[in-house]
């Protein structure tokens, strides 16, 4: 079985288009100049019969005048006047015969036969009423030779356009089926070549997306087919990572909150003196165990939620949503957080607008934005929750009145395990990992997460594509 790699077969399409496209070219070509030489020697060979015709006729005067003084002189002279404008004027009519035989023949040679009788009437020297018919004969056989040259004009020039229309007719065909064939090559190389090209886009698509349970198969060229098989190659090396990381994850974090546990158990037991009472050095010393332990648990379990939120990121359920009544959820949420801070919270939403989101990804979103932001309001401060649609996006923004973001921290804020340096107006426990759960699920709804430069505050800003 012959492979046509991506390469050779890109050549071979063009190379058919351009045989299809310049041999039609070419066949025109040839036509025009076969049409072109044929009007150039049917206008030669006019202009020639005309001059001929015209110049029959003057000879022919020649020949009736020298005809008639010889008649009257019986002078030798004009004889042989007679005898060189007759001999002229053969020449001229065997010219005639040779331009145009078919439609001239005829008359031709009549006019031969009474060049002849003409010359043996003066030869026999008959009388001047005698030979005027023959003169007269002459006269009108050059008048009928010129309306047949007229003619034969007429039919050379009719008979080239019918030439030139076939001619048109056929090469239209021609080049018709030349684009014609030119598409169809087109189309196959599209359909051989874009087919596996848009195989390839959608299995990077699903090798970003983290989805390595399909298997990938590319059709087409030999080597587009090879590179098919390195990205299935990869797809499962990268679901082995992916399973490994999972895997370790899980143990690392079970392994982890066993001993914590016991450890969390036994710090309780000794801050409740069950062994026995306890200094007051002692009792330090069990607070900072307890801190450090409480602190150890939080860190824990936010690389859980991590993990699980990236787990989550994978599959997308999209449904109609109402914003502003799902804004109006996402704050109830948050209620009585606010309330706690003594902030207020402002939805803006257009009225009766949907839109198709997932809702649960964009909750866990929306909502770590609006807790961040409340823990980080003043008290009786007031946080903006807005969503508005722009032509190929839906927005969503969370503004607040805190003492916003480090100017050190913004290229780093949605990174794991990052907090910023500026503290929140109340004590607050946070891993650090809220904001890159943000960044990751966004991602996973095709959309963008970012820190607006604002002067007060902290201005965070999603947009996700207008068809979610």
């Amino acid at each position: 079985m012959i492979r046509v790699s991506f390469r050779h077969g890109m050549l071979l399409g063009f190379a058919l288009i351009v045989l299809l496209l310049g041999g039609a070219a070419l066949r025109s070509w040839m036509v025009v100049e076969r049409l072109v030489e044929e009007s150039r020697r049917g206008s030669e060979q006019a202009i020639h019969l005309t001059a001929a015709i015209q110049e029959l006729a003057e000879r022919t005067v020649d020949i009736e005048r020298s005809a008639r003084q010889y008649l009257v002189l019986d002078d030798a002279v004009f004889r042989q006047r007679f005898d060189e404008h007759l001999a002229e004027s053969l020449v001229l009519v065997d010219r005639l015969d040779t331009l145009a035989a078919e439609p001239l023949s005829p008359l031709l040679g009549g006019w031969k036969m009474v060049a002849e009788a003409l010359r043996s009437g003066l030869d026999k020297k008959i009388g001047k009423a005698e030979l005027t018919p023959f003169l007269s004969r002459m006269v009108e056989l050059n008048g009928l030779l010129k309306q047949a040259g007229q003619r034969w004009i007429e039919n050379q020039n009719s008979r080239l356009l019918i030439e030139l229309e076939a001619n048109r007719l056929h090469l239209g065909g021609q080049i018709a089926l030349a684009l014609g064939g030119a598409l169809l090559v087109a189309l196959a190389m599209a359909w051989w070549l874009v087919r596996p090209v848009r195989q390839l886009e959608q299995a990077i698509i699903r090798l970003g997306a983290n989805r390595f349970d399909e298997s990938i198969k590319v059709g087409g060229p030999a080597d587009l087919r090879q590179l098919g098989r390195r990205l299935d190659w990869l797809r499962q090396r990268l679901g082995e990572l992916e399973a490994d990381r999972e895997r370790t994850l899980r143990h690392v974090s079970h392994e982890l909150k066993t001993p914590l546990t016991s450890l969390k158990e036994g710090v309780a037991l000794l801050r409740e003196e069950v062994p026995g009472r306890l200094g007051a050095n002692q009792r330090e010393v069990v607070d900072i165990l307890q801190h450090n332990v409480t602190g150890l648990q939080q860190q824990i379990e936010s690389l859980l939620s991590l993990n699980g939120a990236a787990l989550e990121a994978r599959h997308l359920n999209l449904e109609p949503v109402e914003l502003a009544k799902f804004l109006a959820g996402v704050v109830q949420r948050r209620e009585f957080h606010a309330q706690s801070r003594r902030v207020k919270v402002v939805v803006e939403a257009p009225e009766r607008a949907s839109a198709n989101l997932d809702s649960e990804k964009m909750v866990v979103v929306l909502d770590n934005l609006l807790s961040n932001a409340i823990d980080f309001s003043p008290e009786s401060g007031e946080i903006r929750l807005v969503v508005s649609r722009l032509d190929d996006c839906l927005r969503f923004e969370c503004i607040d009145q805190g003492p916003g973001v480090a100017p050190e921290d913004r290229q780093r804020i949605f990174d794991p395990f990052v907090q910023g340096q500026r503290e929140a107006p109340a004590q607050r426990q946070g891993s650090g990992v809220g904001l890159s759960i943000v960044r990751d699920l966004v991602r996973a709804m095709g959309g963008t997460v970012s820190l607006l430069a604002v002067e007060k505050g902290a201005h965070f800003c999603v947009e996700l594509p207008n068809e979610y």
